[in-house]
């Protein structure tokens, strides 16, 4: 799914002071139906990590390929996550607050025109998969936090994505919250067997 081969990262610097370093000689390959974390304190290169994938950056050194396809040689900065077969899930959420649970988790299959009948089975299944069920037709500000996240997870599911990244998902939640959130997650990726990469 994910490999990354003597990856390094250098932001050059843009007055007197010295270049940075985000990342050195990374080596990592990521199986399909894995779940990796990716731990670091701040300024420890996941941000960065997590561009490269993304494609919002590009190595100084080596190769990063996502779904076999080499980042380095392809366009792929202005093609939507959905499109290359990513799900991404941020920290703030990024919820709609306009929108219900249904419409919020149906954005991706709007955006990528599918079938109304196919992408209504779609997000039902997404959002039974994230246990909002009878909930479809709130709205964000009629959700707790964990269950608003609970959405944004929804979202990132229900285009089928092949990867799942999750960008620090759980900081805005209370502590008790989090490890709640921690194990639906993983439930989850073990149910659904799907590939999953969490930054914290």
């Amino acid at each position: 799914m994910i490999r990354f081969e003597h990856v390094t990262k250098v932001y050059e610097s843009t007055g007197n002071g010295p270049d940075i370093t985000a990342l050195h000689d990374v080596n990592l390959h990521i199986r399909k139906g894995e779940f990796v974390f990716v731990l670091g304190h701040s300024g420890a290169g996941k941000s960065t990590f997590l561009k490269l994938i993304l494609r919002e950056e590009v190595a100084t050194e080596g190769r990063v390929l996502v779904n076999k396809n080499d980042l380095s040689t392809i366009r792929q900065r202005d093609i939507p996550y959905l499109r290359r077969g990513l799900g991404v899930v941020f920290q703030d959420y990024a919820v709609w607050p306009h929108m219900t649970v249904r419409h919020n988790g149906g954005y991706p299959l709007r955006i990528a025109r599918r079938d109304a009948a196919e992408a209504a089975a779609l997000v039902q299944k997404s959002i039974d998969d994230v246990n909002l069920t009878g909930m479809e037709d709130r709205l964000p500000s009629q959700l707790s936090g964990g269950q608003q996240q609970r959405v944004a997870l929804a979202r990132a599911l229900v285009a089928q994505p092949s990867l799942r990244l999750l960008d620090e998902p759980l900081n805005n939640l209370d502590a008790n919250l989090r490890e709640e959130m921690r194990f639906e997650i993983k439930a989850l990726q073990k149910n659904l067997g799907v590939t999953i990469l969490y930054v914290t």
